[in-house]
């Protein structure tokens, strides 16, 4: 089996951030999150985000922004095959109150470790009901 180069793997590095850099920025698009509640759902400042939205700075997997960003991902990987991929359902149900979130709203929930947590397992679990 060939070895990979130390260019490859930083190359296949690279394009990791790339791809969740991306998909974080359009999942905050596509669920209408704004960018102040988006910098606080990843842990990272305003200005952080705004660079990510222009691709000058790119999430790193050593730091826990990349941890929140990979459940930002999920919650809508479920969520969007839960509505069907419909953005203003999704939306909907993102900014709607909850009674199995103790009628909170999920938007408000994934701005904490605990609250995102809870709400990836809570979709993850409607979606897997056959």
């Amino acid at each position: 089996m060939p070895r990979a180069t130390p260019a490859a793997s930083a190359q296949k590095a690279l394009d990791k951030t790339k791809v969740l850099t991306k998909a974080v920025v359009n999942t905050a698009t596509y669920l209408g999150i704004p960018k102040n509640k988006l910098a606080r759902i990843l842990g990272v400042s305003g200005a952080t985000v705004t660079r990510l939205y222009t691709d000058a700075y790119r999430l790193s997997p050593d730091k826990k922004e990349w941890d929140f960003a990979v459940l930002l991902v999920r919650l809508f990987r479920s969520l969007d095959s839960i509505v069907g991929g419909s953005a203003n359902d999704a939306r909907k149900w993102l900014n709607g109150e909850n009674t199995a979130l103790a009628g909170k709203k999920p938007a408000d929930l994934i701005e904490t470790t605990e609250g995102i947590v809870r709400v990836v397992t809570y979709l993850d679990a409607c979606r897997a009901v056959v």
